[in-house]
């Protein structure tokens, strides 16, 4: 069986080659943005496997992943645990201070730093990273602010598709599928 190729532009990859730190919005990023509510008004989130996955192996790779969001729940806390995501800043609009904060904890800077976001409040971080994407469902000013748009949207594998560039980029995409083909 051969492994899939996945085909980024090179100057994209050169780009990216030299991120350690990968920041993720949640909501329209590691969801499809919506808000469902129980009964009891707890707020409930759907999240892709295939997203999750995609964090995983970026640990694997030596690639940071970080969460910055708008909004704090329960499963939200309860699924990055699960995925072993040490750094994470919840319910702050203002992002790059949080940002600059897991950059100086991780001895990092913008531009070791990736980032993928879908709405106004990602645009500060964005803009300071060596790579900027986007799902594809994304604001207009965030498409226009990403140097990449992913064919995904978000929650539907948009996340995912952000790992598997970064892990392109790396140099550590094949010997990580390797392992699962063995």
């Amino acid at each position: 069986m051969s492994a899939p190729a996945l085909h980024f532009p090179p100057e994209l990859l050169l780009q990216a080659q030299d991120v350690r730190v990968a920041f993720f919005d949640v909501d329209g990023v590691l969801t499809d943005g919506g808000l469902y509510f129980s009964e009891a008004g707890e707020t409930l989130k759907r999240f892709n496997t295939l997203d999750g996955h995609g964090l995983k192996l970026l640990q694997k790779a030596g690639i940071t992943p970080a969460v910055i969001t708008g909004r704090d729940s329960q499963p939200l806390r309860v699924r990055l645990q699960a995925l072993g995501i040490a750094h994470s800043v919840f319910g702050t609009e203002d992002k790059r201070p949080a940002a600059e904060k897991i950059l100086a904890e991780l001895g990092l800077d913008w531009s070791q730093a990736a980032a993928i976001g879908d709405d106004w409040p990602d645009l500060p971080v964005m803009r300071r990273c060596a790579l900027a994407c986007a799902p594809a469902n994304a604001q207009a000013e965030v498409l226009a602010a990403a140097h990449y748009v992913t064919q995904r949207s978000g929650g539907h594998g948009a996340a995912r598709e952000f790992c598997d560039l970064l892990l392109v980029a790396s140099g550590r995409y094949a010997t990580l599928l390797q392992a699962y083909l063995t």
